[in-house]
């Protein structure tokens, strides 16, 4: 394995990490007027796990410390906002931050706790109303909050527009580490994607297909395009992914283009028995795919092996089926072995890349899922160009 400290930085010929250009710099902690005496609200994401009454894992909440930290320090009353899961613009009990302020107030007592963001229609809907409502009393703000940069929320998109605003720690290295990846990485640069062939999905692919040289394709992603290759090939025999959102012209256009790289085999089940698993070249008619197979994965590892830079967001199995970890964890061992700059991102893939101890072999964990494709692929985000903005507006005290 590659420890962290000796990897190289994503910038081609080992430069550090620095701003793009001088109108893309984000504004910093620093920037904001002097924050002593002064009441600042702070956007987090610390939609974490809350099981029998008690935060599974924390580190969502301890990655925000750093900024919260810098604020009480200097003298500011932060007062923290959030959200928790989906309860649809309605109180929900279960969706309650109680389990989470008792965390937070154990890193940062000096931090009070809003109650969750999105019990307020307001919050998804981005009401004026709402956001006059979080920003009265306030001085400043700061947006920590990574992973819902790319969401047009009240919270997020609001309160930069009504007071001076500055990114957090946490968003800045966010921000500071993709944008380098899509302006400057190492050759070559690999993005291994899995999930749901979503619509939205199947639009980064194709924008990021002309940026970085392989994406790499797994998961359910992986398994519709496989049929759907199949079934153009003319294998009658090959099951039709049922409601698939990807036409398999699609497909064929994306693997047309030379470099996209999509399972050699896969992994499959009859009626869902993991007894029953075998490997296919296809996915036949009356199985489920659950995995990429050993042909693949050792293709995939070769890939990773020579890449330069390496971005990857989902599983390689089905994460509802059985028998769907092999392929993930052969991907997690071959880029932790890398020698590539290397970024992992998504809940579900970072905790499996934690659970296998190998997330210290990562250069970059990052908190975003969605928030970290949009921005790899279109180079800015919602709530990040408000602030941008909000750097005419907000000058440093002296």
């Amino acid at each position: 394995m590659v420890s962290q400290a000796e990897r190289a930085s994503p910038a081609s010929g080992g430069r550090p990490l620095g701003p793009v250009a001088a109108h893309d710099r984000l504004p910093q902690l620093e920037d904001l007027p002097d924050v002593a005496g002064k009441r600042v609200l702070v956007r987090c994401d610390f939609n974490v796990a809350v099981r029998r009454g008690r935060v599974v894992n924390d580190q969502r909440i301890r990655a925000a410390t750093p900024t919260l930290q810098w604020l009480v320090r200097r003298g500011a009353a932060v007062t923290v906002c959030t959200h928790l899961g989906r309860p649809g613009g309605r109180v929900d009990p279960r969706l309650s931050l109680d389990h989470v302020r008792r965390v937070l107030h154990d890193l940062v007592p000096e931090a009070a706790l809003m109650e969750n963001l999105r019990f307020s229609p307001g919050e998804e809907a981005n009401d004026p109303a709402f956001v006059e409502v979080l920003v009265r009393d306030q001085d400043l703000f700061v947006n920590d909050a990574f992973a819902t940069a790319h969401r047009s929320h009240a919270s997020v998109v609001g309160p930069p527009t009504r007071m001076p605003a500055a990114a957090g720690r946490l968003l800045s290295r966010e921000v500071e580490v993709l944008t380098a990846l899509r302006a400057r990485p190492r050759r070559p640069f690999v993005a291994v994607l899995g999930g749901e062939a979503r619509p939205e999905l199947i639009e980064s692919i194709r924008s990021l297909v002309r940026f970085v040289d392989t994406v790499i394709l797994g998961g359910r992603l992986a398994f519709s395009a496989v049929s759907a290759l199949a079934v153009l090939a003319g294998d009658r025999g090959t099951a039709r992914l049922a409601g698939s959102p990807v036409p398999p012209e699609v497909w064929a256009e994306l693997v047309g283009s030379g470099r996209l790289v999509v399972p050699v085999d896969v992994v499959t089940v009859a009626d869902g028995d993991p007894g029953d698993a075998r490997t296919y070249a296809s996915v036949p008619a009356g199985s489920q795919a659950v995995d990429i197979g050993h042909r693949s994965a050792a293709r995939f590892g070769q890939i990773l092996s020579r890449a330069g830079t390496i971005f990857w967001d989902g599983q390689m199995g089905d994460p509802d089926g059985p028998s769907c970890s092999a392929g993930t964890r052969a991907v997690a061992e071959a880029v932790a072995g890398s020698s590539a700059f290397t970024v992992v991102s998504g809940a579900a893939t970072v905790d499996t890349v934690e659970r296998l101890g190998l997330g210290a072999f990562f250069d970059h964990v990052s908190t975003g899922g969605a928030a970290s494709l949009e921005l790899l692929r279109d180079g800015d985000l919602p709530g990040i160009r408000v602030l941008r903005h909000a750097a005419t507006r907000s000058a440093p005290a002296g």
